[in-house]
């Protein structure tokens, strides 16, 4: 099953920088006058590593990928980035509010055996596009490590490694750091070598599914093949593993949120066509939509330009042949092969993750309509990855977002 091993990861030197200044979200979700904002917050922000600027002067030696390697260079020698003595893995809690509630997510970051996926023990859940995955791989090489996490999941009712975690994390963190949206972060080592081979042996018969950074997991896959075939067939090369942040999907901490989809074009009949395969019903408030949802299966909102009413929208029932067995009670699958595929036949797809925005969106004639959503559920995850059935693009939204700058992974 999947192998993890302890690294010697690199981490801030928290006696010359604050961390608040120099963390940062995933490169993914990082719009450009944020990333201008990161900049300005300090000359050592992990932005500057993981998604540098671009300026219209580059060139194939001076480019954001070779300044990317020069900072990483420069902040080791200056004593800004300090390597773990030990091999180590690291536990890593996040404390957030969602929907009024408190929650806590405790993890940890570990190194991962690559494996082509779906073929051992690493599963995919979400489809990818080919332009993040070159702008990963051109980092990669110039990096030489991972400069970001992939968030991944396990199933395990095992005691040990909550155990561990629950005693790291009740002593004082290495880093505590709060982002953007006021969730907290901390991070603690974990070098003692029996707590290490705890927590590797109760890893020993589990799968991984990845949650989050698909497009970096197979970047990860496409480097290694690249490097072992120009090297000896030797044993522990460096990037045979990539650097994945592990929770238990068992954890109550998981949140997944949902994204909803936006049209750019609809049929003017829309209703009545989606009439033939749903229950339409009214709803007065757009910003009850979701609350309408929740708890529902096969239910969905939907708000069209020019009307005054919000529609629930249930599924009547039918003929799903077109998506796997196991997978046809997932609403984001219903959504994207009966509706966006089957009878709209449209590709011309927006995304939105708040309610209001989509609205508006809609509203300003930016798109035709809207459909709401209920966020998938972590089983799904699970059983897509395990049918080798790829959902949708953004089909998941696991929050919060791991923080970049924690620990970097270079060999």
């Amino acid at each position: 099953m999947a192998k993890i091993i302890p690294f010697r990861g690199i981490l801030y030197n928290t006696s010359r920088v604050a961390m608040e200044d120099v963390l940062a979200p995933p490169y993914d979700v990082i719009t450009p006058e944020y990333r201008e904002a990161l900049y300005m917050q300090s000359p050592r922000n992990v932005v500057r590593i993981d998604f540098g600027k671009e300026f219209p002067s580059d060139t194939e030696s001076e480019n954001r990928y070779t300044r990317a390697r020069r900072c990483l260079d420069e902040w080791m020698r200056e004593g800004v980035f300090i390597r773990s003595e030990k091999p180590s893995f690291y536990a890593y809690e996040m404390e957030y509010m969602v929907e009024k509630r408190k929650k806590r997510l405790l993890g940890f970051l570990a190194l991962v055996k690559l494996e082509e996926l779906g073929k051992g023990s690493v599963y995919p859940h979400e489809c990818t596009y080919s332009k993040p995955k070159q702008d990963r791989l051109n980092l990669m090489r110039a990096c030489e490590g991972n400069i970001s996490p992939i968030f991944s999941l396990y199933r395990s009712s095992g005691g040990d490694i909550a155990s561990v975690l629950s005693k790291t994390s009740a002593g004082k963190p290495y880093i505590e750091a709060t982002d953007i949206a006021g969730d907290v972060h901390r991070l603690w080592q974990i070098d003692n070598q029996d707590e290490i081979k705890s927590i590797q042996r109760e890893f020993e018969d589990k799968a991984v599914f990845i949650a989050d950074g698909h497009h970096r997991y197979e970047t990860a896959f496409e480097f290694y093949k690249e490097m072992a075939s120009k090297e000896s067939a030797s044993p522990g090369r460096p990037f045979d593993h990539v650097l994945m942040f592990l929770a238990n999907m068992m954890d109550e901490g998981l949140t997944i949120l949902p994204t909803h989809r936006l049209l750019k074009e609809v049929p003017e009949d829309i209703q009545g066509i989606l009439a033939q395969y749903f229950e339409i019903e009214p709803v007065n408030n757009g910003f009850e939509i979701v609350g309408s949802l929740s708890g529902k299966q096969s239910v969905f909102g939907f708000f069209q330009r020019g009307s005054d009413t919000w529609h629930l929208l249930t599924y009547k029932g039918g003929d799903l042949s077109e998506i796997h067995t196991d997978l046809r009670g997932v609403d984001v699958m219903i959504l994207h092969e009966l509706v966006l595929k089957k009878i709209l036949h449209t590709t011309d797809i927006g995304y939105e993750m708040n309610v209001g925005i989509a609205l508006e969106k809609v509203k300003n004639g930016d798109f035709d309509a809207v459909f709401f959503l209920n966020p998938t559920r972590v089983e799904d995850v699970e059983k897509s990855a395990l049918s080798s059935v790829r959902m949708p693009p953004k089909s998941t939204y696991f929050y919060p977002k791991l923080l970049t700058g924690l620990v970097i992974n270079k060999w």
